[in-house]
């Protein structure tokens, strides 16, 4: 049983499928047709250094010897696999491709996929079924729940030694980045039992992105209060942007989950209820320090009572039950404002100006409180992690593919250029071809990424000072102020890091999210209790339920089981502390 949300109805905050569009506009068709025998000639001059040997890219430093170092006998690693939006040259198979050739080359591992799965709900529904039928992988991600159950009782290997043996320095450094948290989170009776990810502070807020052009048309103010977005929207779905005759502009696009619990993502109502002071699918304080679960607390109803008068005034998209995916609207520039993380350029708005290019978005931190502060709740220091099954022969494999693509997504490695050049005739980005999804990044990279792309673009500090992965997004911005809109890659990179970044250093008042364990009760009451929520929270906005159900819901959240839960979650907060 997993705490968090079924992660297949959002993940836009992975930006694997969110980022199927940003090569779009300049693809031909002579690029998608590239053959794997074309791959491997353009592959072939850039991984191979004197000689003819494979150039490792690794660091001198002798720390490194064994992050890197290149089993001789060749070692097989049997992993599942969650694809997303891959394109694959011809002859490539999502097993055998021009990446898994290439991990193949630098570290000797052989990767063969146990299964594979499209989407996070699926893979955690097959994670779920080989947890219980005993047929675990090598190696694999495993979300919080699965991590526990699979520690506990034995059935994962000890990798603290492995940590410290063969941990590359910039692991090292990302995962001491969270002051120890990451690693602590991973570890069970000061044990190591699995490489976790590490979440970027930035991503847990959601904005207000609005098209700056139709509001200027409008002549109308910049958004701050729920009234105000309110207002707003209205006033869009009155106008007839497109000149068709017709007020056909949608109302806010609302995603069928409503609001993301561990983590956020596109067109979630999060910012609408934090405005309340409410967190639904949130474990916070209350008044009187014990934990509470947000979605029973009056101020969810307050918020309830809003987004139901919103709805019936089209304030809301009054077809988001019906659709597959919120974000077509604003992909199609159907509507003018939505709720979305710092990186909504690089999914849905890159496909908004490819669709008009005369698209200008521009994100506010709204809404505000009544007292006109902008608040938010905290997102956890890590939720998945990489795992090796107990009695592999080989589980320091794992973290040595984790070192390898760890370093090609800081861009760090010599070779990622040639990589990525690939990806991008692809139409697609290399981090969707690693074998797993599990992200390193320090937890602050985004607000220290855009203060120095911001210094670097105003000559405060020459560009050879960046970073690898901030010069490129220097680069990116160059060829965005010579050519606007003429790349999508370096468009969504630069409205990202300079729009999302700049909101992103909001004065912000967090209010601090608890992630426990599950406990007894939870493990069997809490996807009854989950689905009772859901359908209420839905009905109640759509008017298919008086407001006065939420307090229905809420006798019958305790009755069965909440009460109970509430008080494991006490124990196990304060066994935590």
């Amino acid at each position: 049983m997993s705490l968090g949300r079924a992660e297949g109805a959002r993940k836009e905050t992975s930006l694997g499928r969110a980022e199927r569009w940003r090569q779009e506009a300049s693809l031909g068709k002579a690029a998608r047709a590239l053959t794997a025998a074309g791959f491997a000639l353009l592959l072939l001059g850039s991984c191979t250094g004197r000689g003819g040997a494979p150039a490792s890219g690794s660091p001198t430093d002798d720390a490194d010897r064994f992050a890197y170092e290149r089993y001789e006998s060749p070692v097989t690693l049997r992993i599942p696999h969650q694809y997303s939006d891959i394109q694959l040259p011809e002859g490539d198979t999502s097993e055998n491709n021009f990446l898994t050739r290439y991990l193949t080359k630098m570290t000797g591992i052989t990767i063969r996929y146990a299964w594979e799965a499209p989407n996070d709900a699926q893979y955690a529904s097959k994670m779920d079924l080989s947890i219980r039928s005993g047929d675990l992988p090598d190696a694999f991600v495993a979300n919080r729940a699965q991590f526990l159950e699979l520690a506990r009782s034995g059935q994962l290997a000890d990798l603290t030694d492995i940590y410290g043996q063969y941990a590359s320095t910039l692991v090292k450094s990302l995962y001491g980045s969270t002051g120890g948290k990451a690693l602590k989170e991973a570890s069970l009776n000061g044990r190591l039992y699995g490489f976790p990810n590490v979440a970027i502070e930035a991503d847990e807020p959601t904005y207000l992105w609005v098209r700056q052009d139709w509001l200027d048309r409008l002549g109308l103010p910049a958004p701050q209060s729920l009234q105000d977005i309110a207002s707003i929207a209205k006033a869009f779905r009155s106008a007839d942007f497109d000149g068709d005759g017709k007020a056909d502009t949608a109302g806010i696009p609302v995603d069928r989950s409503l609001v993301y619990d561990e983590k956020t993502g596109n067109n979630g109502l999060n910012g609408v209820f934090a405005a309340f002071g409410a967190f639904p699918k949130r474990w916070i304080r209350g008044s009187d320090g014990k934990p509470v679960y947000g979605s029973v607390q009056p101020e969810a109803k307050r918020a309830l009572s809003l987004l139901a008068e919103w709805y019936k005034d089209g304030v809301l998209d009054e077809q988001f039950m019906l659709r597959q995916d919120a974000q077509d609207l604003v992909a199609e520039n159907k509507t003018g404002l939505f709720f979305g993380p710092w990186w909504a350029p690089y999914y849905p708005l890159s496909k908004s100006i490819s669709d008009d290019t005369k698209a200008e978005w521009q994100v506010y931190a709204a809404p505000e409180n009544d007292q006109g502060a902008f608040v938010t709740g905290t997102s956890p220091v890590t939720d998945r992690y990489l795992v090796v099954r107990s009695g592999y022969a080989h589980p320091e494999a794992a973290l040595k593919l984790l070192n390898t693509f760890t370093r090609m997504e800081r861009n760090l490695d010599p070779n990622a250029p040639a990589l990525i050049a690939l990806t991008d005739q692809l139409g697609t980005q290399l981090r969707n071809y690693y074998p797993f999804d599990l992200l390193l990044d320090r937890p602050d990279a985004v607000i220290t990424r855009h203060d120095r792309l911001v210094q670097a673009l105003n000559g405060e500090i020459q560009p050879g000072q960046l970073d690898a992965e901030t010069k490129q997004l220097y680069d990116s911005a160059v060829t965005e102020r010579e050519s606007p809109r003429k790349n999508l890659e370096a468009w969504s990179a630069t409205q990202a890091y300079l729009l999302g970044g700049a909101v992103s250093k909001t004065k912000m008042e967090k209010v601090q999210s608890l992630f426990v364990d599950p406990t007894s009760t939870m493990t069997e009451k809490w996807a009854a209790l989950q689905k009772l929520e859901q359908e209420t929270y839905a009905k109640i906005i759509t008017g298919e339920l008086p407001l006065s159900a939420f307090d229905t819901f809420v006798e019958q959240w305790n009755a069965q089981g909440g009460d109970r839960i509430m008080a494991e979650v006490a124990v196990s907060v304060r066994a935590k502390a």
